[in-house]
């Protein structure tokens, strides 16, 4: 399994919770190979992770990740988008 790890910072929660809500969780649920996502905030930072099954997934998500992001302009702005590999969980 590998995870897309997304940082933004975020400058209008409000719209940013709504889009998230009615946008970005429902397509990226819909992801080839989507095994789970978590969205969390603290203060002005946002960090998700998004767990899909194969490496080429996780690619193509982050790449997805970088679109939907520049549609949140005003809201959100991205910091980091990385693929890792998991090595473990519970």
């Amino acid at each position: 399994m590998y995870a897309v790890v997304v940082k933004v910072m975020l400058s209008d929660r409000e719209a940013a919770q709504q889009r998230l809500d009615e946008d970005v969780v429902p397509q990226v649920s819909q992801s080839p190979g989507f095994q789970a996502g978590y969205w969390t905030w603290k203060d002005s930072t946002g960090l998700s992770m998004v767990i899909l099954e194969l490496e080429e997934e996780e690619n193509q998500a982050a790449d997805r990740v970088r679109t939907m992001v520049g549609g949140m302009a005003g809201a959100v702005t991205l910091e980091d988008v990385e693929v890792r590999e998991v090595v473990a969980h519970a």
